[in-house]
């Protein structure tokens, strides 16, 4: 297992905590809560170890276009594509913005 850490600037607190997907055999895990104004954070838990420019790569994609509501991440991955870790992202994002907490 491989810890990682990223942190992106960030507008406003996010509303309300919000958890998708499962961890599974090439799936992954979603968990955001509210943040510290001004900042988000990312902490990735993955059971395949080397991928930290992956990681980065992928994740840059998404925080560095715009900047988001502030939000501690959790993200836990078994093994999971890049594809798969922008649609649960983006679930998560959909389910935040949805004004349904979960």
């Amino acid at each position: 297992m491989e810890q990682l850490r990223f942190e992106y600037a960030a507008g406003a607190p996010a509303s309300h905590r919000v958890l998708v997907g499962v961890v599974g055999s090439g799936d992954l895990e979603v968990i955001i809560e509210p943040g510290e104004a001004g900042k988000t954070s990312i902490d990735v838990t993955t059971s395949i170890n080397g991928y930290g420019r992956v990681w980065d790569a992928q994740l840059n994609r998404v925080f560095s276009a715009e900047p988001r509501a502030a939000m501690k991440i959790r993200i836990h991955d078994f093994g999971a594509t890049p594809g798969v870790v922008g649609m649960r992202l983006a679930e998560a994002f959909e389910a935040l913005d949805g004004k349904e907490p979960t």
